[in-house]
């Protein structure tokens, strides 16, 4: 499993771990429309999992043996739970726990030294450790420590606190990680403003001008799979990750997305699919149905009616309530 990075083709393909989103429901649907090279599971605290709050954050690691290969990305601000917890990540511990695996496991586990959130930041983890960088060196060493040789060890961030700042990536490359994926982004622009490639592969080339093997993936309004390619290619990056351009294609992994071509019905489909899987997985207790509910974002769209219908949607009590919806919407034409 060690190099199941390595194994990849490129430019390898990522759905990027968004926050109550990318869960194994969700990952399943994806990988039924068009799967990527590579899935990630969302961001799960080192810290709360080595609590006895660990039961409730399980569910962020749950998988199935269809989400292959998949990263788990973690985060926190003690060292010596990252140690402790990519240990257990490595020994099959929380495929266990989780997932009830015995023989599949993570093919990675990824740090997020990215996510901008004001609470996160505000406890100086993610993003705000472009700011603590030997807290920051303490955490990869301790992760990579835990995970022994036997899984790989990656970093997802952004290009800087409040400006884009080489000397961060810099510093994590000299980490020996095996991947590091760049959001092409600072902290304080957030989402706010275009993202910017052209930084990213600058850092492509720090890496080759300081001569080591981490792999670079860019990460920042990728749209299309014709488009990451293009990207890829400009800036000789190693793999491209898409997050929110799944919104607007279930399919965005495609050689050639069939989703333009979509009637109502067949969308209306897949959101069953989601829903009924979601009920499956997560029964009345797993997740809240407001996780479930914005999904009809991705799916009710670009047919007559359909904003109706997401409304409804979108205030729906539970998923009994939703199928019914989707019912009635398939019967009205």
């Amino acid at each position: 499993m060690k190099n199941s990075w390595r194994k990849l083709p490129k430019p390898y393909f990522i759905l990027a771990p968004m926050d109550d989103v990318t869960d194994t429901v969700f990952r399943r649907v994806v990988g039924g429309c068009a799967a990527p090279d590579m899935y990630f599971t969302e961001f799960v605290n080192v810290d709360g999992l080595q609590s006895p709050g660990r039961p409730r954050l399980l569910n962020r690691l749950q998988f199935s043996a269809s989400e292959q290969p998949l990263i788990a990305q973690i985060w926190g601000r003690t060292p010596e739970n990252y140690y402790k917890t990519a240990k257990e990540l490595a020994d099959g511990t929380f495929a266990r726990e989780s997932s009830g695996l015995e023989d599949i496991n993570y093919a990675g586990i990824d740090i997020n030294m990215g996510c901008p959130d004001k609470a996160v930041v505000k406890n100086g983890c993610c993003v705000a450790l472009v700011n603590d960088r030997p807290l920051a060196k303490e955490i990869i060493q301790a992760t990579q420590e835990g995970a022994g040789g036997k899984l790989p060890v990656s970093v997802k961030t952004r290009l800087g606190f409040n400006e884009v700042d080489y000397s961060w990536p810099e510093f994590l490359l000299q980490q020996k990680l095996d991947v590091l994926s760049i959001h092409g982004r600072t902290r304080k622009q957030m989402s706010k403003v275009p993202a910017d490639w052209g930084a990213i592969g600058a850092i492509r080339q720090l890496r080759d001008d300081m001569d080591i093997e981490t792999h670079i993936v860019g990460n920042g309004d990728v749209m299309s799979r014709e488009h990451g390619l293009a990207l890829a290619q400009e800036h000789q990056l190693d793999g491209i990750m898409i997050g929110r351009g799944i919104f607007q294609d279930p399919f965005v992994f495609a050689e050639q997305s069939p989703w333009a071509e979509y009637s109502k019905q067949q969308k209306l489909d897949l959101y069953e699919k989601h829903v009924r899987l979601f009920q499956e997985t997560w029964g009345t207790s797993g997740r809240h149905i407001r996780v479930l509910n914005k999904f009809c974002k991705i799916y009710i769209n670009e047919f007559p009616g359909a904003k109706e219908v997401r409304d409804m949607l979108m205030n729906a009590k539970d998923a009994d309530e939703l199928l019914h919806i989707i019912k009635e919407a398939g019967q009205n034409g």
